[in-house]
């Protein structure tokens, strides 16, 4: 049988928490809190004006992107210097906040919104299977989906191609507790982990894809989004157990839409039954009268 795809968008909007919020926007650029720090970054689609263009002069920190490439750039910090990491929270999932030169803080705000999904489905699904659900999370960097996973109770396996990152998120189950729960951490290409894991017959409960539009595997494999997301989603599908409870995939690219990746969630799941739900992820302003902006398209299918 095949899924039932939503006719109509969702906007999964995340608001301000103890220890994130976006302040103000406009002319260009956001204006955020992170733990202690107010951090200014480029963010072209603010066309509006800042309520206090004031309050962007004062920030902790600075992103000045190159002028090619908005994603890159270094960062002016105020007189205090450079800042190093950081400590943060988002529920029990303790993580660390560092000054990436990619503009962003090792971990992407607007994910809140889908750290909260993954937190209900995995909970809810040991009372109906009476037992704790195992996920793969590909592309996983710094871990905070992972142990959002873990904390709610669930078995894991962490995915990513770089050493560096796969360490950081093992230091940040080490800040929340979680270092002793059933935790997987592999330094592998998602590509080549998924190939082996469909040949050897391993099944999953849940699967989470979060790629980037482009990168490298730990040995020197090539990730271009639009040309190899297919394959990799029909591989991920067929990882799916026969009670499996999602199959949820985010990403950022400038041609890509929430309605495109549901109907390539639709081709990978076609014979799964179910349903599809597609939208955009976004960051709301603090404040009455807030404002949001939209970052990343999603998809998820659901038992």
């Amino acid at each position: 049988m095949a899924p039932v795809l939503s006719k109509t968008p969702e906007t999964l909007v995340t608001c301000g928490w103890s220890d994130y919020a976006l302040l103000d926007s406009g002319d260009g650029r956001k204006l955020e809190r992170y733990g202690r720090y107010t951090v200014v970054r480029p963010e072209p689609q603010c066309f509006w004006s800042p309520r206090d263009p004031a309050a962007f002069e004062a920030a902790n920190a600075v992103f000045d992107p190159q002028q090619e490439e908005e994603d890159s750039g270094r960062w002016r910090f105020d007189e205090h210097g450079p800042i190093e990491a950081f400590p943060l929270k988002w529920r029990d999932v303790k993580f660390t906040g560092r000054f990436t030169p990619f503009r962003h803080l090792a971990f992407f705000p607007e994910q809140a919104a889908n750290w909260e999904w993954l937190d209900g489905r995995v909970r809810a699904f040991a009372p109906s299977a009476g037992r704790a659900p195992k996920i793969l999370n590909l592309f996983g960097y710094t871990g905070v989906a992972s142990l959002a996973c873990a904390a709610a109770g669930a078995e894991v396996t962490h995915v990513d191609a770089s050493k560096k990152s796969v360490a950081y998120a093992r230091e940040n189950a080490e800040q929340s507790g979680l270092a002793d729960r059933p935790i997987r951490w592999i330094v592998e290409d998602a590509r080549k982990y998924v190939a082996r894991e469909v040949r050897r017959g391993s099944r999953y409960d849940g699967v989470i894809l979060d790629p980037p539009k482009y990168g490298r595997g730990p040995t020197g494999e090539v990730w271009r989004l639009f040309e190899d997301m297919p394959g990799l989603l029909k591989d991920c599908a067929a990882l799916l157990a026969d009670d499996a409870d999602f199959l949820l995939l985010n990403a950022y690219a400038a041609r890509v839409s929430g309605l495109s990746l549901a109907f390539l969630m639709a081709e990978a799941a076609k014979d799964r039954g179910g349903r599809i739900d597609w939208g955009e992820l976004a960051l709301s302003e603090d404040g009455p009268d807030a404002r949001a902006i939209g970052l990343s398209f999603f998809a998820r299918w659901s038992r």
